[in-house]
């Protein structure tokens, strides 16, 4: 088992504030129905804690080129998923 702690509310905001991103760019960046949703873990008086499935898919998301978000993709379809690879590689808008 991997052990993981999550990023604080704090580390999420820094980061959406490196990235210079809106609460809805965050969302698509993490794959969540919108800023709402995304505000559940940065804010209020219990947040959700991101869970390392979800911090893994935003670090692979803004480290790994589109060709090599491709090849995870690929091997996604490989195993059986269905996925829109164009809403994968291409960054929030």
């Amino acid at each position: 088992m991997v052990k993981y702690t999550p990023p604080s509310t704090d580390d999420l905001q820094r980061l959406k504030d490196r990235l210079g991103f809106t609460g809805e760019q965050m969302a698509a960046l993490a794959s969540v129905a919108g800023g709402q949703q995304w505000r559940k873990y940065t804010g209020g008086v219990e947040p959700r804690s991101l869970n390392m499935h979800m911090a893994f898919f935003i670090a692979a998301r803004l480290a790994l080129d589109p060709h090599e978000l491709q090849r995870v993709a690929d091997k996604m379809t490989e195993i059986g998923a269905a996925i829109d690879t164009a809403a994968l590689t291409t960054p929030p808008a």
